[in-house]
């Protein structure tokens, strides 16, 4: 057929002339031609009717030769093998082309629900075929129709099993012996075959890497794979599920969150602060293992609206922290609140915060955060950040054991206090308001705008901003 049809071709040719760029792939193309000719040469023939075939094949593909070489070919590609999977069970036909059957016994899903049992028709001709009585055939057939495939079959000869293997099931074509029948066919086709290499439902992608692999080594112009069991809505199957004698799992509900409470007797730290004069108080409970669980804070007056938003505030951060938000969550959404009251703080760790919730935070940060996570915050107590003056580079403090320490030098004196280095302004200058002394002792101006970053107040640099806690700037680089 591929002989006739690119002769035909050739004879086209010669009337409208070859398909557009041939000029520039005759070699190539002739090439081609010569190869399929030689396959169809080098064919073997096992009757008397396919050497009248071949020789047929032959003589299409010398005279295709003959008149490619004089007029050129008006196609680059005249056959494939087309996929006619369900063309084929609609026309009765167990199988076409060079598709295996998919299994002796087929269950076939339908659109409109249910499936249907599909039993190969070609077995018992097979069985004919091979010298098998009636009586046998018949009870071969029942045995297939009622397990599925030919092993144990009563009657049936071990060296026949062979002729009953199908793509997948008990007895089943290795996946290499899919490819070399697709090697075997593709000299004969111009373009690629639609045939699916079936592999079984535990193969490995190291199998799948094999079977391309080997595709490519024996010349096949396109390979497609199927893992048995891979789409929810394979269309055929081998059989109906089996059936497991393992009981069945109850249906389970969806995973819901799990609270850790803490013990009745925990224990806990109360924490008094002060931040812009206003004064509140913050206790703090903690599990076993010292991780944060709990906070309950007091601001106001009994009653007031700022103590009961408050007392509302702490049972949800409470309530989050038990249900496994962590700590660093918060801190990190917390810190750099900017709102009244802020300002000073009587904390010797914290001097400045830009308002209540980040004060807090940031005293729960440094009670309960280990080193590494508040330092990737630049959360420091004031001994770590004296030490960073010193050594250059930010340490952990470190508790000692007072109980088990022993004493082997003597206590150094403690050097006297040095005096307070007194802030000089110049008595020349003067202040209209409160407001101007304090832009002369902190450098910033009243009015400057909030770091849209970290919250941090902008101080002027030319004609621009710039934030002194994490360098963003206001528009100017």
């Amino acid at each position: 057929m591929s002989g006739i049809t690119f002769k035909r071709s050739a004879e086209l040719a010669g009337i409208v002339g070859p398909y557009a760029g041939f000029a520039q792939n005759a070699k190539a193309h002739a090439r081609v031609m010569r190869k399929h000719a030689s396959a169809s040469s080098s064919a073997k023939s096992e009757t008397t009717l396919d050497r009248d075939v071949w020789a047929e094949a032959n003589k299409a593909w010398d005279s295709c030769l003959s008149t490619g070489d004089k007029n050129g070919w008006r196609n680059a590609q005249i056959s494939v093998l087309a996929p006619t999977g369900t063309i084929g069970l609609m026309m009765d036909c167990d199988t076409t082309g060079i598709e295996p059957d998919f299994s002796l016994v087929k269950f076939k899903k339908l659109v409109g629900g249910g499936s249907m049992q599909i039993v190969n028709q070609t077995v018992p001709a097979a069985l004919r075929k091979l010298g098998y009585t009636e009586e046998t055939i018949e009870a071969i057939v029942e045995f297939i129709s009622a397990n599925g495939h030919v092993i144990d079959a009563p009657g049936l000869k071990l060296e026949h099993y062979d002729v009953f293997d199908c793509a997948l099931g008990a007895r089943s074509i290795a996946p290499m012996g899919h490819v070399r029948m697709m090697a075997a066919c593709q000299p004969f086709l111009s373009g690629a075959i639609s045939k699916t290499v079936n592999l079984p439902a535990d193969a490995t992608v190291e199998e799948v890497e094999e079977v391309y692999y080997e595709g490519w080594k024996l010349g096949l112009k396109a390979l497609a794979v199927y893992r048995d069991n891979c789409k929810v809505g394979q269309p055929l199957s081998d059989g109906k599920a089996a059936k497991s004698d393992a009981p069945v799992a109850l249906a389970t509900h969806p995973a819901t969150p799990l609270r850790k409470r803490l013990p009745k007797s925990r224990p806990s730290t109360t924490t008094s602060f002060s931040v812009g004069g206003a004064e509140g108080y913050m206790t703090s409970g903690a599990y076993a293992d010292g991780a944060l669980g709990e906070v309950f804070l007091k601001l106001g007056k009994q009653g007031s609206t700022l103590a009961g938003v408050m007392d509302a505030f702490s049972i949800a951060v409470s309530i989050g922290l038990q249900y496994g938000v962590p700590l660093e969550t918060f801190v990190e959404k917390f810190t750099n609140l900017r709102f009244e009251p802020s300002g000073m703080t009587d904390d010797a760790d914290i001097r400045m915060a830009q308002s209540m919730m980040d004060y807090i935070f940031r005293r729960l940060a440094l009670d309960y955060l280990p080193f590494e996570t508040r330092s990737a915050m630049a959360l420091y107590t004031s001994s770590e950040r004296a030490r960073a003056l010193e050594t250059g580079e930010y340490t952990e403090d470190v508790v000692e054991d007072y109980e088990n320490l022993e004493i082997t030098a003597p206590v150094a004196p403690v050097p006297a206090p040095s005096k307070p280095v007194a802030v000089t302004i110049d008595s020349k200058q003067q202040f209209g308001s409160s407001t101007e002394l304090m832009e002369a002792l902190s450098g910033v101006k009243a009015d400057a705008p909030l770091c849209m970053t970290c919250g941090v107040k902008m101080r002027m640099s030319g004609a621009c901003y710039v934030c002194e806690g994490c360098g963003n700037t206001s528009g100017c680089s």
